[in-house]
Parts: structure tokens; sequence; C-alpha cells
């Protein structure tokens, strides 16, 4: 995610930190404490599969898990990232070599704009579907909190649960957003089409459309919840880095006095990603009719999502 507040010359790119960070590949049964795909013998799984991209450090890949139906979620298909507009010289081959077909871009036209298109390999197919919540705009909350340094304005602004109740409300929007659902809907279309994967989706920070994207995804295949939620947790550890960084560059500099306000908009959160799963639940019948209904998808979008995603077996 890009946050850019122009009255205090500050642009601050969560979405990378121009260093590399290490793999973090995750070699064994789990992730956090939910069971995966069993690994082959003599063979780690590797959930979380860090795409290794110096220019977008939450860059991963979404195969190794393990459905409830048995079957493995393929790796090298359905990638999620941070946006690709500050991908590295480095970059170039490892990016190449995933042989995509198709990239996903949910900024926003403005968020393009301010930092940047996709870098990408040539015969990549780029798809924009922006998802901009105007009710929970978090680059205008945080331009207001940094343009004077005022730490009360800040502390009213983010303080209080403040910041955590507007990352909270995005989520839901997520959900209630008929413009929102159909964005999603559109990319999972793209996923399950034939000639659609590999597919990288991605937003500025790869944590919260993303997130959302690949929790719909995940669960779509028949995924437990958990799981879904260990994967969207694991950008806190990929961007720690990124964001140890930027906090402590806001407090050195003087933007802030307190630059920990700011954790709840630039962590995952368990308590977001089950606000919007409890819209879901609040709306319709069970994730089955929020497919149908909320997205307006049917069978055969959801049969084209697990040949094109999972691997071996039937559901």
């Amino acid at each position: 995610m890009q946050y850019r507040a122009p009255l205090c010359h500050v642009t601050v790119r969560i979405c990378n930190g121009g260093s590399r960070v290490t793999d973090g590949r995750i070699a064994s049964e789990r992730i956090g404490d939910v069971r995966n795909a069993l690994p082959k013998p003599g063979r780690a799984v590797l959930v979380g599969r860090s795409l290794g991209l110096r220019g977008a450090v939450n860059a991963r890949d979404l195969g190794g898990y393990r459905t409830a139906g048995g079957r493995v979620v393929r790796g090298g298909v359905v990638l999620r990232s941070d946006g690709l507009n500050r991908v590295t010289a480095e970059d170039v081959d490892p990016l190449g070599a995933l042989g995509l077909r198709a990239v996903v871009d949910l900024r926003s036209s403005d968020e393009i704009r301010e930092a940047g298109p996709d870098l990408l390999p040539d015969g990549v197919t780029s798809h924009h579907l922006p998802l901009l919540a105007t009710d929970f705009d978090i680059n205008t909350t945080l331009r207001g909190a940094l343009s004077d340094r005022s730490a009360r304005k800040q502390r009213g602004l983010l303080g209080n649960g403040r910041a955590a109740a507007m990352m909270t409300g995005l989520y839901r929007w997520f959900v209630t957003d008929p413009v929102a659902r159909e964005r999603f809907a559109a990319l999972l279309r793209l996923l399950a089409d034939p000639g659609g994967v590999p597919l990288l989706f991605h937003c500025s920070a790869g944590k919260d459309r993303t997130g959302w994207a690949a929790a719909l995804v995940l669960t779509a295949l028949g995924v437990d919840r958990e799981t879904v939620l260990a994967d969207y947790l694991l950008t806190n550890e990929r961007s720690a880095a990124v964001v140890e960084r930027v906090l402590e560059d806001f407090g050195s500099r003087g933007l802030m006095r307190e630059p920990e306000l700011l954790l709840p908009v630039f962590r995952a959160d368990r308590g977001y990603l089950d606000a919007a799963f409890a819209e879901v639940e609040a709306g319709w019948a069970g994730f089955d009719a929020f497919w149908r209904e909320g997205l307006g998808l049917d069978e055969e979008v959801l049969a084209g999502l697990r040949a094109n995603l999972l691997d071996g077996g039937t559901d």
C-alpha cells in the first residue's frame, strides 16, 4: 500500500523497502498451527513460497494448500503480490521465469498515477480492476494525519481504535459493496479461464484487497478457514522489516510523535478478515450462496477454478 502526504512531502511505500528480504519459505507440514498438504517422501511443502522479488517483498505463491477434499493447490499458477511498479533489474529474470499469462492490478487509477504502472515482462496481459472505498480511504486519512504533524490531530484520527475501525469497515465494504463484489468476481473468472493461468494479482501492499481476493480463491477451492487466515497473516512476516523502517523514519523525522498509531493500517489483523467473512454470513446463507448470489458466479466458474488451480483427484 502506498501512502502519499504531499503537504509534508512524504511518500510511504509499504509495498517494498528497496532491500532484499529473506525468502521466509516454510518447509514443513504446517503454517502457523494449520496443517497443510503433506510433502512427498523426501520433499518439503513450500506454502507461502516467496517469489524472491527485491522490489515486491510480499510476492508469493498460493500453491501447496490442501483442500477439504484432499486436493492440493498447484504451485506456480495463482500468485499474489504487492505492487509491481518498483521491480528491479534483479527481478527481471525471476519475474519472467514465472511464465505469467496475466496480471490483475487492483489499485485505483490514482494509485497507479502516483506510484507508477506495473513493470511486466513482455507478453503478459494486464487487467485493471480498481477497488477504491471512498468511505474508507486510507490515503486521505493519512494525508490528514501527517499534514501538520500535530500529535493531537494524529491521535484524533487514528487513536482509540479509530484506525482499526477504519480497516474493519474496509473489509466489510469488500463484501457489501456491489462494485467491489463485481471486481473480485471478475478476478475469479479470469482465474477460471482455461487459458488464464499462471496469473498474479496484486494491490499496493498485497495485504487488504489482495488478502481478501486470496481468501476468496482459497475458500472457493475448499481450503479451511484457519489455513486461509494463516496465509493472510503471512503478510506481517514478509513486510515486517519494511513496516519497522517506515515507523522509525516517521519518528526520527518528527512526522509523528506516535508512529505506532499506524500499526493497525500497516499490519494484517485476524479481526479484519473475520469481519469480511462475518458480512458474508450475515448477508447470505453460507459461502456457496455468496458465490452464486453475491458474486454472481456459477458452477462452471467453480469447475474452471478447480481445473486450473488444483492438482489431482476430485472434490
